[in-house]
């Protein structure tokens, strides 16, 4: 049977595996700690979208002082056009914890690069794409230099598009980011989050992430974690498979024997690799 996930702490996830990012109101420090012990691979600190104009000082210094000390995370950034971009790198770029950006409304390279050189040229950049022109140019954007994951800001695009949240309706946009990450030789983009609290819903939701060869799921509270990291994972059924296909490999002395026998050895190791990673356990007869 699979093993059950280790607790925060025990279990560090590279950022280029991570399946679930879990979003957190920097107008709220007193949850940073919370968010860091919930089972979420990574844990981005909001900046942005969830903090009023008004208030980006103090929620930008407050989330300054969690990296300096103890905390480690993920920042979302203001936009490059927008007048708090700069002041956000400024304070950012020092800070021991910042693990790295995630570019609030990426619509070219350039931004992505830009945001990359202003801090320091050593922090990974996450370029989140919320927009028509942003999706066109995906390709673009994954190959600009500091550009680490592609991430889908699905309400922001469904809101410049017009577009419903239909699989149908979103299956375009998708399928551009996970081609242009594969163009940029990037991991799987990061699909965008599910709003409310409806398990089964995000479950089924998160499937579609899967199928449509994305890796990574935004998530908007620490109980979306556990079911997006599950589903995001390998089965127990894929696991047994794979092990059983290289065990085979192995046995004949690693010998191919026709044209499926290359495609099937790749997607066996890497299920092992992610098998590994995520700590997904088989019973071995």
């Amino acid at each position: 049977m699979n093993a059950p996930l280790p607790p925060r702490g025990l279990r560090d996830v590279a950022p280029e595996l991570a399946r679930s990012w879990l979003l957190v109101a920097a107008t709220r420090p007193e949850g940073f700690d919370e968010a860091a012990a919930s089972p979420a691979d990574a844990v981005v600190l909001d900046v942005e979208d969830a903090v009023d104009a008004s208030r980006k000082d103090g929620a930008r210094e407050d989330v300054a002082r969690w990296l300096h000390g103890e905390g480690e995370a993920w920042v979302r950034v203001n936009d490059v056009t927008s007048p708090h971009w700069a002041a956000d790198l400024e304070v950012l770029r020092s800070a021991p914890g910042l693990r790295g950006v995630m570019l609030a409304k990426t619509e070219c390279g350039s931004q992505v690069t830009d945001t990359f050189n202003r801090l320091g040229g050593r922090v990974p950049v996450i370029a989140l794409v919320e927009s028509a022109l942003g999706i066109e140019n995906a390709t673009e954007i994954a190959r600009a230099e500091g550009a680490f994951r592609l991430a889908f800001g699905s309400g922001d695009f469904r809101r410049d598009t017009g577009m419903s949240a239909d699989r149908e309706a979103m299956a375009y946009p998708r399928a551009r980011l996970v081609i242009a990450s594969r163009c940029g030789d990037l991991p799987g983009p990061i699909d965008g989050p599910t709003v409310g609290t409806n398990h089964p819903l995000l479950r089924e939701q998160s499937a579609i992430t899967v199928s449509m060869g994305m890796t990574g799921k935004l998530c908007l509270s620490p109980d979306q974690t556990p079911v997006v990291n599950e589903v995001i994972s390998p089965t127990r059924t894929d696991v047994e498979w794979a092990f059983t296909f290289l065990e085979d490999f192995d046995a004949r002395g690693r010998i191919v024997r026709d044209g499926s026998d290359l495609p099937r050895l790749g997607r066996a190791r890497k299920i092992m690799q992610l098998a590994e990673a995520f700590d997904v356990r088989i019973v071995v007869h």
